[in-house]
């Protein structure tokens, strides 16, 4: 399963990450992903979801970074009573994963194509780990090619798609490559759960924002940028863990 990642390009990342932060500190934040994933899971299951309030949907859209600082806008194009069954279609729905997705991208449209992007895969993904994978917009933006995927596999693979549903498949299939590639390769020894390929990617993004911002920042802006564990902490919506108390 190796033939579309760059397995050089991945290995340089993960000495860059190694640079700048602890192995220690990347095992960490995946125990903690998998944290917020078990707030997900409860909070979100099928037989509790009819029962959420605003509270409660604030709580978990929190947990979402582009959501995070949107929550007030998002409740008020989709009170309660229209965003639980959003998600519950989107979770618990007729059809395949993707088909869904695509359906809840389509459904809330009075919010930023982003926004619905990055809610969808993270809901899916924290609910059902095991079997659906994440796609937010610093993982991948299949029509720019931009992101952490397109960084560690090969020039030749393809990100774009007909519809959502196309480019969902096309991001977990590289998700997938990478996940299998990176213990072997040994760019990737941070868990291997999913949520240790997550904590990675968010690393290789990290250092290519660093190299951007070097370049196109002054010196003094750079300086107040995060430092990489927390950069990646709040990409991934584990930057304040207290507040998973109120999901537990």
């Amino acid at each position: 399963m190796s033939q579309i990642v760059d397995t050089e390009s991945a290995r340089e990342f993960m000495k860059e990450t190694l640079g700048k932060v602890s192995e220690a500190q990347l095992v960490a934040i995946a125990s903690d992903l998998e944290r917020k994933s078990r707030a997900m899971q409860a909070w979100l299951a099928e037989g509790r979801l009819e029962s959420l309030d605003a509270q409660a949907l604030t709580h978990i859209l929190r947990c979402v970074f582009s959501a995070r600082r949107r929550v007030k806008d998002v409740l008020a194009h989709y009170p309660p009573e229209q965003l639980r069954p959003a998600i519950g279609e989107l979770l618990y729905g007729e059809g395949r994963a993707e088909q869904r997705l695509q359906r809840f991208v389509q459904r809330l449209d009075a919010l930023p194509y982003w926004l619905r992007i990055d809610l969808a895969g993270e809901l899916l993904h924290f609910t059902q780990p095991d079997r659906h994978w994440m796609w937010c917009r610093w993982l991948c933006d299949p029509q720019k090619k931009t992101g952490s995927l397109p960084l560690v596999v090969t020039e030749d693979y393809d990100f774009d798609g007909a519809d959502d549903a196309e480019r969902y498949l096309k991001v977990g299939r590289a998700t997938a490559f990478v996940h299998e590639v990176g213990e072997a390769a040994g760019f990737q020894t941070i868990s291997r759960t999913l949520f240790g390929t997550d904590v990675y990617l968010c690393a290789v993004y990290v250092i290519y924002a660093y190299t951007v911002l070097r370049i196109r920042m002054t010196q003094e802006f750079n300086k107040v940028v995060p430092g990489l564990e927390e950069f990646a902490r709040r990409l991934l919506g584990v930057y304040r863990m207290e507040e998973y108390e109120a999901l537990a």
